[in-house]
């Protein structure tokens, strides 16, 4: 009697495989085995996983799925699944369809009635929440803000009673804005965990306030690609005129505070106790 293939991979399937988040080796034996004998690829960026998949001896057909083709491409490879074929799904980095167009071809392939299994691995909001020291037992996956900055501040005010932790996804560039609209929604003396690199030989955790990491990013070029772990809010309860206040920018905050009489260090001293941040930390935010 025939003993039946362990981990057989089965036609009419899409795998959604995780690949590595920086260190090679964290790819598992049953990631190559599927990425080697699935009919094809559908990858992020092509460019990348054919490195990827030269780097591991795999020879296979790659198809482009990626934000700005995701209609067409997700059409034709619904039609490839629905003929018999077998694909595997990947992203740049980490687990597919997590912040990623890929959650778009699950649904189609719901739709559709095609079978959707998971070949799991790394994950760089778990990991980085692993290794957080913030609390892991409720949080909330954020991906990536808005790039607009009201809509970004929208989005920051809305989640700033959240009570679980906070995970973000950030690029280099963005980093320094995204803090200080951080430090205005959610106050200076919240604790965050700033991971980048993970697994990589330049991997670095930095676990501090988010006014400390505002001021070390306003002199410190910020490198590589972040995941930002923010502690949930402690419950506190923001009065509705001190939530109007804190969606206001800082030079705003302070010159309402002048037009109702202040001096200008008096109404630095109330907005910054208003944000949750010392009268030295919002002077140094102004006046960046």
């Amino acid at each position: 009697m025939a003993i039946e293939e362990k981990n057989k991979t089965e036609k009419s399937t899409l795998y959604l495989v995780a690949t590595p988040i920086g260190n090679l080796a964290d790819l598992s034996d049953r990631a190559k085995k599927v990425l080697s004998e699935v009919d094809f690829v559908a990858a992020e960026d092509t460019r990348n996983s054919a490195k990827l998949l030269m780097l591991l001896g795999i020879r296979k057909e790659l198809v482009s799925y990626h934000e700005h083709n995701k209609k067409q491409s997700g059409e034709r490879l619904i039609a490839r699944l629905l003929a018999g074929e077998s694909c595997a799904l990947i992203t740049d980095a980490g687990m597919p369809a997590i912040s990623d167009p890929g959650e778009d071809i699950v649904k189609l392939c719901a739709d559709a009635g095609i079978r959707v299994t998971v070949v799991p691995g790394a994950c760089a909001a778990v990991s980085a929440l692993s290794l957080s020291a913030l609390s892991t037992s409720r949080f909330a996956f954020e991906g990536f803000l808005p790039a607009v900055k009201g809509e970004r501040k929208k989005r920051l005010s809305a989640v700033s009673g959240d009570d679980r932790t906070l995970i973000f996804y950030e690029a280099p560039h963005k980093l320094r804005a995204t803090l200080v609209d951080m430090c205005d929604a959610f106050g200076g003396e919240r604790r965050i965990s700033l991971c980048r690199e993970l697994t990589k030989i330049n991997e670095e955790i930095m676990r501090t306030t988010l006014a400390e990491a505002s001021r070390y990013y306003e002199v410190n070029e910020p490198r590589g690609e972040y995941v930002l772990i923010v502690e949930g809010s402690s419950g506190e309860v923001i009065s509705d005129e001190v939530a109007a206040l804190n969606s206001l920018s800082p030079e705003e905050h302070i010159e309402k505070y002048i037009a109702e009489g202040m001096t200008k260090m008096d109404a630095i001293k109330r907005a910054a106790r208003d944000r949750g941040m010392t009268k030295s930390e919002l002077y140094k935010i102004i006046n960046s």
